[in-house]
C-alpha cells in the first residue's frame, strides 16, 4: 500500500500540531508576558485577558529598569549591540580562516592531518573553566581585557570548530573531478577554489554560520570574565534584572524577546540561502 489513508494523515496531522504547540508554547508565553504588568504575569490562576502594555520595552530601549518604587539604569540596548559585534565579528573571522582550512583537511593528505582536525574540534567541547584562568591573565598582560577584540579572538574557540568541520564535510562532497576539469582550461587553483569550490560548498558554509553565530550569541562565560559592562554581551547584561527590590517578569520577557530578534532574522535570511543552494546542486547534479 503506497498511499496512506485520509484518516492516517489526518492523525499524523494532528500529533504534528500537538508537537509543534508543545515546543512553540513556552516562546508564545514568554510573548504574551513582554506585553503585561507584573500583576498581570502574578495573577492566579493565569489568564490570557489582559490589556497590553509597551511599558516593558520602553523601559528597556530607555535602559531603565523600574523595580518596587525604584529605577536601576541598564544598558541593554548596548549589550545587543555589543552581542550583535562580538557575534558576527566571531564568525566573520572564522569564515575566513575556516573555510581555506576545510577545503585543505578535505582535498590534501597531510601528517597528523586527522589529529589537527580533532585536536582543533575538541577546543568546542573543552570546559571554558579549563582555560579562563589562564587566558584572564595573558588577557590583562596583553591588553586585551575588556576589548571587542579580545573577545572576538577567544570566541574562535567556539565558532572556528564547527565553522571547520562542518563546511569540511561539504567540501568532502564536492567532486574534485569538476575542479580539475576546470583548472585544465587554464584557470588557477585559486580560481577554482573560489569559482568552483565555495559556490557549492554554500549551503554548507550557510548554515555553518547560522549556527556559529547562534552559540556565539549564546555564550556566557568568556565574556563575564573577559570583559566589563562595556563589551558584555546580552546574556551577561540579563544578569542586572535580577535585584535586590524585586523580580520585573515582563520586562525580562521583553529583554527575551529582543534578544531573539537578531538571531530570528539572521536564520530567515540564512534560510533562503539554503535553499537556493540546495535547488542549485539539484540541479547541477
Amino acid at each position: 500500500m503506497t498511499h496512506h489513508s485520509p484518516l492516517i494523515r489526518l492523525l499524523r496531522g494532528v500529533l504534528l500540531t500537538l508537537v509543534a504547540l508543545f515546543f512553540l508554547f513556552p516562546i508564545f508565553w514568554v510573548l504574551l508576558m513582554s506585553f503585561q504588568t507584573n500583576a498581570d504575569i502574578l495573577r492566579n490562576p493565569p489568564s490570557l485577558v489582559f490589556s497590553p502594555t509597551l511599558d516593558n520595552y520602553r523601559a528597556l530601549i530607555a535602559g531603565q529598569l523600574t523595580g518596587a518604587g525604584s529605577t536601576l539604569e541598564l544598558a541593554y540596548t548596548k549589550n545587543i549591540w555589543n552581542s550583535f559585534v562580538l557575534s558576527s565579528g566571531s564568525v566573520l573571522l572564522s569564515l575566513v580562516l575556516g573555510i581555506p582550512a576545510a577545503y585543505a583537511f578535505a582535498r590534501f593528505n597531510f601528517r597528523l592531518g586527522e589529529n589537527i582536525a580533532f585536536t582543533l574540534l575538541s577546543f568546542r567541547f573543552a570546559p571554558p573553566l579549563l582555560v579562563l584562568l589562564p587566558l584572564l591573565l595573558y588577557f590583562q598582560d596583553l591588553g586585551l581585557y575588556d576589548t571587542y577584540f579580545g573577545l572576538i579572538w577567544v570566541y574562535q574557540l567556539i565558532t572556528l570548530p564547527l565553522i571547520l568541520w562542518i563546511v569540511r564535510g561539504y567540501f568532502e562532497d564536492v567532486s574534485p573531478d569538476i575542479e580539475y576539469a576546470y583548472r585544465v582550461d587554464g584557470h588557477s587553483w585559486l580560481a577554482a577554489f573560489l569559482k568552483i569550490a565555495v559556490p557549492l560548498a554554500r549551503p554548507g558554509i550557510a548554515a555553518a554560520a547560522l549556527l556559529a553565530f547562534i552559540f556565539a550569541w549564546n555564550n556566557f562565560v568568556f565574556a563575564l570574565i573577559l570583559g566589563s559592562s562595556d563589551v558584555q554581551p546580552v546574556t551577561v547584561g540579563a544578569l542586572a534584572f535580577i535585584t535586590a527590590s524585586g523580580i520585573q517578569y515582563g520586562q525580562i520577557a521583553a529583554g527575551l524577546v529582543l534578544s531573539v530578534i537578531p538571531t530570528l532574522i539572521l536564520a530567515l535570511i540564512a534560510q533562503r540561502y539554503l535553499v537556493e543552494g540546495l535547488s542549485l546542486g539539484v540541479v547541477k547534479g
